[in-house]
């Protein structure tokens, strides 16, 4: 059972006793007229009361003082906290004593119709005239002054989070806004919001360990998408312009404070623009977001102020790696003095790893946690970049960046590789990665290359985390604070208590 400590029971049996008193504990059809901070600025100009203006309201029992013939109450819901008055002469006769006091509690759900007044100390409430329970709890809360603390409490049961800390819903309120507001940006410029496959035959689009599942119904392997890339680009083959979807991806990788299996990216496309045309946009995109959200234009997070002002810093992969990372120049063209280099560092690598690979365990040891403010780095090395097009200055280099706040990726962009020999090669090398042993490479994409073959115009795209870019704007330190729902381990049962 579920309910079984004594609280619980308790509770169970006051709804059994409202039942048979006809006071039904769960009714529907429970209208609301005005939430909470409604009221407040309705009648926000009383000054003693107005019996004349009867409303009603709703909202979660959170606090109960009951006296003799008289309550203060405070009540919840989504907008705010509203003090009520119950008084037992403006009830049914019995009512009072006999329900409100005895099976009315802290958690219960109540709908209650009443006139505004102002209190003594000056705040504004309304008495009560008729009082119905909406919905009744069986849970009791957490107690009040120490609340929900424990963080693994807070993820998985997300529910009672808010319930407790009503501040964990701004957060969330700031996420849909930061969706609404880039969704409406793109379409603004002309862009198209499409929806791709989840389940894909082939895994690609990035570089991934993948989920695998079973298509019973086909009796195939399927793969939870890791990236919308190759099904978004087939879009520009077939005639749209400018793409774009906010959707989830799925990477079969450890958890962290940056890091979750299941996650939300934006990922767009637009036609006869290149990769210098996606900063720009991207600069334009944050101070449209800064504008709709309000923000100032420096921002805290955690320890650190990050500037916003564009234009943000761009510093090609090479040159961050020696100005920002202070790695000398001369032995980046060598795997061997990467890799001495790295060992007098007392930094371990795979001594399989070569060029570009090699490289990036420079970049992530010593560049990536100094980038603070907004910061492009292009020009990144062609193995480690199989989707993107070289660069005609030099062909070592792809026209890519990645874009970096406050010591992480928040973005990945680049001038779309459209030369299907050139593709194929790439996911050749990457079949070859494969065999060695590389479990986050690419498969190869034979409808890919040959949608390619029918010619894609020069694009450019680029893919942005949005859990990774609500944490910045609302100062959250772990993406399981604005995830809802956050993956877990599992639960001992039996070392839970349950």
């Amino acid at each position: 059972m579920i309910f079984n400590n004594t609280y619980e029971q308790q509770r169970i049996q006051k709804a059994s006793d409202l039942k048979k008193r006809g006071i039904n504990p769960y009714p529907h059809n429970i209208t609301k007229e005005l939430s909470t901070a409604q009221f407040k600025e309705k009648f926000k100009n009383i000054i003693d009361r107005d019996e004349s203006k009867i409303t009603s309201v709703s909202g979660r029992i959170k606090f109960l003082r009951i006296m003799g013939k008289a309550s203060f109450v405070k009540i919840e819901d989504e907008s705010g906290i509203l003090q009520i008055y119950v008084s037992r002469d403006n009830l049914p006769e019995g009512f009072y004593n006999e329900v409100f006091k005895k099976m009315i509690e802290i958690g219960d759900i109540i709908v209650v119709k009443g006139y505004p007044f102002v209190t003594k100390t000056g705040e504004l409430s309304l008495h009560v005239t008729d009082l119905k329970l909406a919905t009744k709890g069986i849970k009791p809360l957490p107690e009040k002054f120490h609340g929900l603390t424990d963080k693994e409490q807070r993820y998985r049961k997300r529910y009672l989070d808010m319930i407790m800390n009503p501040e964990v819903k701004e957060v969330f309120r700031v996420r849909s806004k930061v969706v609404s507001i880039i969704r409406r940006f793109l379409e603004d410029r002309g862009f198209l919001e499409v929806e791709t496959p989840m389940l894909n035959e082939l895994n690609g689009g990035a570089t991934a360990k993948p989920f695998v599942t079973h298509y019973n119904a086909l009796g195939v392997n399927r793969f939870l998408r890791i990236a919308p890339e190759l099904k978004l680009k087939r879009l520009i083959v077939g005639g749209f312009e400018a793409v774009f979807e906010i959707n989830r991806n799925f990477r079969n990788e450890g958890m962290d404070h940056t890091h979750n299996p299941e996650f939300t990216m934006l990922e767009f496309y637009w036609a006869y623009h290149n990769y210098e045309d996606l900063m720009k946009l991207t600069e334009d995109m944050f101070e449209e977001l800064f504008k709709e959200l309000n923000l100032p234009i420096k921002l805290p997070f955690g320890e650190m102020e990050i500037d916003y002002s564009a234009p943000f810093k761009k510093i090609t992969w090479e040159d961050s790696i020696v100005e920002i990372g202070g790695v000398p120049r001369e032995i980046l063209n060598s795997d061997e003095k990467i890799k001495e280099y790295l060992k007098e560092k007392n930094i371990e690598v795979d001594a399989n790893l070569k060029g570009g690979k090699l490289q990036e365990e420079l970049f992530d040891a010593f560049v990536e946690e100094k980038l603070i403010n907004p910061t492009f780095i292009t020009k990144y090395p062609v193995d480690i970049s199989p989707l993107a097009r070289r660069s005609e200055e030099n062909p070592n280099t792809t026209d890519r960046f990645e874009f970096f706040i406050a010591g992480r990726e928040i973005g990945n962009a680049y001038n779309e590789l459209n030369d299907p020999i050139d593709q194929y090669e790439r996911f050749e090398a990457q079949l070859k990665a494969k065999d060695a042993g590389d479990d986050e490479a690419s498969d190869m994409d034979e409808d890919f290359v040959e949608a390619l073959g029918y010619g894609m115009a020069p694009t450019a795209g680029e893919g942005i985390g949005i859990d990774r870019l609500v944490m910045l704007l609302t100062n959250q330190h772990s993406i399981r604070d604005v995830i809802l729902f956050p993956a877990m381990k599992p639960i001992n049962k039996e070392e839970d208590g349950e």
